[in-house]
């Protein structure tokens, strides 16, 4: 896995370096939003510090799924609202379980979106791609119509996208038939992936899918 250090990636895009794991925030002016939420709390609290990014003034998590490397933090965010896609609640109320296990978030108060929803926070505009299959509701979000945030859909080695660790998955054809549902958004130009990284070159990135 190769995520990314902790750094401004892109113009107004963070990422948060969790030992295997990205977590990412955008920000409009005053404010931010949040994709994900890390491994570590501790260690997640710390790479705001260097990036020099007040928590309280997160005002929305989106989470691309429920797996606890990608939640840990939520109690970080207290003026944040949790978002999840309407599918991933299976995993939290126990109806769909991976490894045998139910998810769990530290929060019971969180809204849930449809696929292709589009939510507004401010002048940033995120639109959800429900992309099951590494767990019942694995969703991508795509910000600003221009930066796609994959979570564990995907994997993205030498610029190519490719199939997700088939161990980690749910419901491993379901996730590769899920991918070619975000291989066609023609205003998309950056992918960010939890474990494997970013690329600038979306079109490149997703042409040899098959």
């Amino acid at each position: 896995m190769t995520p990314i250090a902790t750094k401004e990636v892109v113009a107004n895009v963070f990422a948060i370096n969790d030992s295997f794991v990205n977590m990412f925030i955008v920000k409009d002016s005053d404010q931010y939003i949040a994709i994900d939420a890390g491994n570590d709390a501790g260690v997640i609290a710390a790479g705001l510090k260097t990036l020099k990014i007040d928590p309280d003034k997160v005002v929305a998590v989106l989470l691309t799924h429920t797996d606890r490397d990608h939640v840990a933090a939520l109690g970080l965010f207290k003026n944040a609202k949790v978002y999840l896609s309407r599918s991933e609640e299976q995993m939290l109320t126990g109806e769909k379980k991976k490894f045998f296990m139910r998810n769990k978030i530290s929060t019971d108060k969180y809204t849930l979106i449809d696929d292709l929803q589009t939510l507004l926070f401010g002048d940033i505009s995120v639109k959800g791609y429900l992309t099951p299959g590494h767990t019942s509701g694995s969703m991508c979000y795509l910000v600003n119509e221009k930066y796609l945030f994959t979570g564990d859909v995907l994997s993205l080695k030498a610029g190519k996208i490719g199939k997700f660790n088939k161990f980690f998955n749910m419901d491993d054809e379901t996730a590769n038939k899920s991918i070619a549902n975000i291989t066609k958004i023609e205003s998309a130009e950056y992918i960010f992936t939890a474990h494997y990284g970013f690329t600038a070159d979306y079109k490149n990135a997703v042409k040899d899918w098959k």
